[in-house]
């Protein structure tokens, strides 16, 4: 294999987003996609079959948990680089994840096409790092946390629960039915959740809430 050339496999249980990595690394040159796997029973096959430098992984699989997947593969690939990409911003994941093995922690609200360059540093030696992720690691890093601040105005019980939902990955339209409201709703409580946490995505969201103690680790 040539220097700086990267084999890569691929964990993710959303097919566009899967689509969308999986054409991206096939089309850079110094990159090849040896794997991929829709969830935790095939990725368990993937890292059982090794053969990868880099293991890109989605925490949030129908079947199982991403992160029990890294450990996995930490414990029988010292050397491959694993990097998470997830919407899961809350505190206990990210800790979780990087306890496991991860050097690299990237959300979804970031265009994807980023993950070829956050491949590249990976292997470099860096660690990219979303930078509200970033945030969060070094607030925990700090000796002693700031008061939370008492939001001006309460989150909702159905604006929680909405809350809650977009968090473990669920979807707008998921959300919608798992509440039996329209997804127009849905997009509506999503405009008072980040007007009250004030904040602009759905990272940033879940980020805060984590912050302030009213999503649980």
């Amino acid at each position: 294999m040539r220097p700086g050339y990267s084999k890569v496999a691929v964990v993710e249980d959303d097919p566009p987003v899967l689509s969308d990595i999986c054409g991206a690394i096939e089309r850079a040159e110094d990159m090849e996609l040896v794997a991929s796997a829709t969830n935790f029973a095939t990725g368990e096959q993937l890292v059982a079959n090794g053969g990868f430098d880099v293991l890109i992984c989605d925490l949030g699989l129908p079947d199982g948990d991403g992160t029990t997947l890294i450990q996995m593969a930490s414990e029988r690939q010292h050397e491959i680089d694993i990097m998470v990409l997830t919407m899961f911003a809350d505190h206990q994941k990210v800790l979780n994840a990087i306890r496991a093995g991860a050097r690299g922690y990237l959300l979804k609200d970031q265009p994807l096409e980023k993950c070829v360059d956050a491949i590249r540093e990976i292997r470099a030696g860096g660690s990219p790092i979303s930078p509200i992720i970033a945030r969060l690691v070094l607030k925990q890093l700090q000796p002693q946390s700031p008061p939370i601040e008492q939001m001006a105005e309460p989150l909702s019980n159905r604006e929680l629960e909405t809350l809650n939902l977009l968090s473990r990955g669920f979807s707008y339209a998921e959300s919608a039915e798992i509440m039996n409201i329209s997804a127009h709703t849905v997009a509506t409580y999503v405009k008072h959740i980040y007007r009250k946490l004030e904040v602009n995505s759905r990272a940033e969201a879940v980020f805060e809430a984590s912050n302030r103690g009213i999503l649980g680790g």
